[in-house]
C-alpha cells in the first residue's frame, strides 16, 4: 500500500514536472522582479520631484500652476499601489500608467518651464537634478521595455497549450502589460534643449 502512494506521489511529481508547472513559477517569479525594478525607478523619479521643484521655484516663483499640477501629478502616482499580485488586474494597471503619464507630462512642462529662466539653467544644483531625471527616464524605459517582454513570454507561455490546462488548474491567469494608449507620452523623457536662447515669460 505504501510503494502504491509513493508510486502515486512519484507520477503525480512526474507529471507537474512535464507539464509546465516548474516553468510556470519561474516566469512568474520573473515577471515579479521585472516589475519590482519598474517600480524601483519610478520611486527614483519620484524622489527626485520635490528636490528639482524647489530647486526651480527658487528661479520661477512666478509659475505656480506648472508647481502644483507636478504636486499634484506626483501625490497621485504615490496613492497607487500596484503590486505583483496585481498585475492580473488590467484596470489598476491602466490606472498606474495614467497616474505616472501625467507625472511625466507635468515634469515635461516643468522642463519647459526652466527655457524661460538662463540663470536657472546655469545653476549647478539644477543640472545635476536634470541629469539625474533624465537618467532615471532611461532607467525606467529600460525596465519597463524589460519587463514588457517578460510578461509577453509569461502570458504566451500559460496561453499555450498543453501548459494552459496546468496554469488554470493552478490558478494563474494572464498579467496585465503596458498598453498602447499613453505608450508615447510614458515613455518618452523629459528634455530640455540647453542650446536654445531663452525665450521671454509670457
Amino acid at each position: 500500500m505504501r510503494a502504491i502512494r509513493l508510486l502515486t506521489l512519484l507520477l503525480a511529481l512526474l507529471m507537474l514536472g512535464g507539464c509546465g508547472y516548474n516553468q510556470i513559477q519561474s516566469k512568474d517569479e520573473a515577471v515579479k522582479a521585472g516589475w519590482s525594478e519598474v517600480l524601483n525607478q519610478y520611486q527614483r523619479r519620484a524622489d527626485l520631484v520635490p528636490n528639482l521643484v524647489n530647486t526651480v521655484k527658487g528661479y520661477a516663483q512666478h509659475e505656480e500652476s506648472v508647481f502644483t499640477q507636478v504636486t499634484e501629478a506626483r501625490a497621485k502616482v504615490g496613492q497607487i499601489n500596484l503590486t505583483a499580485d496585481d498585475l492580473s488586474d488590467e484596470s489598476k494597471m491602466k490606472a498606474f500608467q495614467q497616474a505616472q503619464g501625467e507625472l511625466s507630462s507635468a515634469l515635461s512642462r516643468l522642463m519647459v518651464v526652466s527655457e524661460n529662466y538662463p540663470q536657472l539653467k546655469a545653476d549647478g544644483l539644477f543640472q545635476n537634478l536634470q541629469a539625474q531625471l533624465e537618467g532615471t527616464e532611461n532607467r525606467v524605459t529600460v525596465a519597463r521595455n524589460r519587463y514588457i517582454g517578460l510578461i509577453q513570454d509569461y502570458n504566451t507561455y500559460i496561453r499555450s497549450f498543453p501548459t494552459n490546462l496546468t496554469a488554470k488548474m493552478f490558478g494563474y491567469k494572464p498579467k496585465a502589460n503596458f498598453s498602447v494608449e499613453n505608450e508615447k507620452q510614458i515613455s518618452t523623457a523629459p528634455t530640455v534643449d540647453f542650446s536654445k536662447p531663452a525665450q521671454p515669460s509670457q
